[in-house]
């Protein structure tokens, strides 16, 4: 059986309770870190800005295996029984989130098997391999997810989901509880969004403690599902995903994911991938920080659709990842030069 798939969870709860997620923060502790904030007023924010603005950034990046992802995950494989957990789990991911299921799953005890396409990042690659997963290298995503159904029907590993589904969103969302404690009277938290888990579970999170701080999603125009699911009313399918920001490719939405980011995100903006370097080389040059491309978006969309709306507030954009190799993350600051 699927580990907590999205349709047989669905049910259980609409979205995460406050109360559930300082649980899930409770339990988590210790085996995550919990990431600094830090303020941004230099460079790239100084000169585009109203002087009053305050930008604060949540370093998610920071978080062992590089990314938010392991929240989630070690949520999902935390609530694994002991015959589970003999059985193993398997992933179907090009990137974070494998690493995060690898990591995970050595921490409980649990063998993973990981469906990858071949065209992941080497860095992501041997991240999983150091953690001592059992990787199956695919075509494509589509091929990864159906032969990671077939390891969950013919072994009966647990399949854990990239981005759908409460515990996963009760995961995210402490990274939601620990901004709201770390700065307060935030006016409005910006966030990537690839199939919703993280932006649903920190609007969540934001939005209980303080329901008028707003909260924007940000898509990559070659990878928008989550924003033409907001505009048809339910969850979309893209017919094909075209960005640099492989973190956020998610060709669809689902409808745990949509329906939390529909609850509590104000809107969803969108950003094209000249954007997303040219903020990945701000964040480095005036920050030195390695932020992969899904790491930049929300500074993207600060300093483009955001920027008249936001100018003057106290805001907070989550840097969600650095999980890219020396080489990949070169030919990008180059071509934002």
């Amino acid at each position: 059986m699927s580990l907590l798939a999205p349709d047989a969870v669905a049910s259980a709860a609409a979205y995460p309770r406050l109360h559930e997620i300082e649980h899930t923060a409770a339990r988590l502790a210790g085996h995550i870190l919990p990431t600094p904030v830090w303020r941004w007023q230099t460079g790239a924010i100084a000169q585009a800005l109203d002087p009053r603005t305050e930008v604060w950034l949540k370093l998610e990046l920071f978080q062992r295996t590089g990314s938010f992802k392991l929240r989630g995950a070690l949520n999902c494989l935390q609530a694994l029984d002991a015959p589970a957990r003999q059985r193993g789990v398997v992933a179907a991911s090009a990137g974070n989130h494998a690493v995060s299921v690898a990591f995970a799953a050595r921490a409980v005890g649990a063998h993973a098997k990981l469906a990858m396409p071949r065209h992941a990042s080497t860095a992501r690659i041997a991240a999983c391999r150091e953690q001592e997963a059992e990787l199956i290298f695919t075509d494509t995503i589509h091929q990864a997810f159906a032969i990671a159904q077939k390891l969950v029907a013919d072994e009966g590993r647990s399949m854990v989901h990239p981005f759908d589904g409460p515990r996963t969103a009760e995961g995210t969302a402490t990274i939601g509880l620990e901004l709201m404690r770390q700065v307060r009277g935030l006016d409005a938290v910006v966030v990537p969004v690839g199939g919703g888990g993280l932006c649903g579970g920190i609007a969540a999170a934001v939005k209980q403690i303080n329901p008028r701080c707003q909260v924007f999603g940000v898509e990559p125009l070659g990878a928008d599902a989550m924003y033409r699911s907001f505009a048809a009313g339910h969850p979309v399918q893209l017919d094909r995903v075209d960005t640099i920001a492989d973190s956020l490719g998610a060709p669809y939405a689902l409808d745990y994911s949509y329906g939390v980011c529909k609850r509590f995100v104000d809107e969803i903006v969108r950003v094209d991938d000249a954007a997303l370097t040219a903020a990945m080389r701000h964040l480095f040059t005036d920050m030195k920080l390695v932020a992969e491309p899904a790491a930049a978006a929300a500074t993207a969309a600060l300093l483009g659709p955001l920027r008249e709306r936001l100018d003057g507030k106290r805001v907070a954009l989550v840097v969600c990842g650095s999980n890219i190799d020396a080489a990949r993350f070169g030919e990008l600051l180059a071509a934002a030069a």
